[in-house]
């Protein structure tokens, strides 16, 4: 039996188009035989997404899951918006995000899974491209935990539950009333859907960011011919701002539109008892990223009657 390499694998995947576990299992099925191999997924339908790979897909379903102190989100995309609308694939998305709490963000950990019924999530992913007729892929996972308080979760424009276009999940840590602190916490992440902060607060924020920010709007300030110290001043108050465009807890909650999200999360912990911090947040958007081929309906058809 010839050995299986990783540089035979990537030889099988190049070849096939199939994924990294599923070309293993054929290799180790085939004795370490490339052609073979080729023949085995061929035969198990697995070889068509090679066809598929190099097409577009940025439709799909975002999913989430959330229990207790931990939540899980992933992204699964497909071709066609019709695709994400079908049984078979919400259920997929929605066992798969089930799958990534034990993945703890990693995806090549989540693509080898095992899948409910047998198999990797990699290799069922792969008999749905065959089945199906389009690319598909899981593009990304991510994963919060708290050691005390909650991990809430919210979907924007839900197809099915925990399933949609945009999911966000949001970890608390406090020791007050969890039922309560998840009410905030699901308001929160309806805040996440809507605003897309970058960050929690501006400790957060990448340091290259802020530099660049500042420089910025240093050059903006001395355009106005003011004093240096002035113009110091007009620099402080505008990365303020800034930080109230793109820092979570500087924003002002949409829930109330009052409120900045800091005073809220301050206010609950008082009600609650206990103090409240947000101790971090995940947003998926659908496709965000994803550079989509633009194509002319009409140019396409008149070519295929051509």
């Amino acid at each position: 039996m010839a050995e299986i390499t990783a540089a035979l694998v990537k030889d099988l995947r190049e070849k096939t188009g199939a994924g990294m576990m599923v070309c293993k299992k054929a290799l180790t099925e085939t004795a370490g035989d490339l052609e073979g191999a080729v023949d085995w997924l061929r035969k198990k339908g697995l070889a068509a997404a090679a066809k598929k790979a190099g097409r577009v897909a940025a439709e799909g379903l975002v999913g989430t899951a959330a229990e207790g102190t931990r939540g899980a989100i992933v992204e699964v995309n497909s071709e066609t918006d019709f695709v994400a609308r079908n049984d078979a694939f919400q259920g997929f998305v929605g066992t798969v995000a089930n799958l990534a709490m034990g993945a703890g963000g990693d995806v090549d950990k989540l693509n080898a899974a095992g899948y409910p019924g047998g198999g990797t999530v990699a290799e069922q992913l792969n008999e749905m491209i065959a089945k199906v007729g389009e690319n598909m892929g899981l593009r990304r996972t991510g994963y919060l935990e708290v050691s005390t308080g909650v991990v809430a979760q919210y979907v924007h424009n839900q197809v099915a539950p925990a399933l949609g276009k945009i999911g966000v999940l949001t970890a608390l840590e406090s020791t007050g009333d969890a039922a309560k602190l998840a009410v905030l916490g699901r308001q929160l992440a309806m805040h996440v859907a809507a605003t897309n902060p970058q960050a929690v607060d501006s400790a957060d924020l990448d340091p290259a960011l802020v530099e660049r920010e500042r420089n910025i709007l240093g050059e903006q300030a001395r355009a106005s011919g003011k004093p240096e110290n002035v113009i110091e001043k007009m620099i402080e108050g505008r990365l303020r701002k800034f930080y109230e465009e793109v820092c979570l807890l500087d924003q002002t909650f949409v829930i109330d539109g009052e409120r900045k999200v800091r005073q809220a999360v301050e206010q609950a912990g008082t009600d609650l008892g206990a103090p409240v911090k947000v101790a971090g947040f995940l947003r998926f958007q659908l496709g965000e990223g994803i550079e989509r081929q633009e194509s002319d309906f009409a140019a396409e058809v008149a070519a295929q009657l051509a």
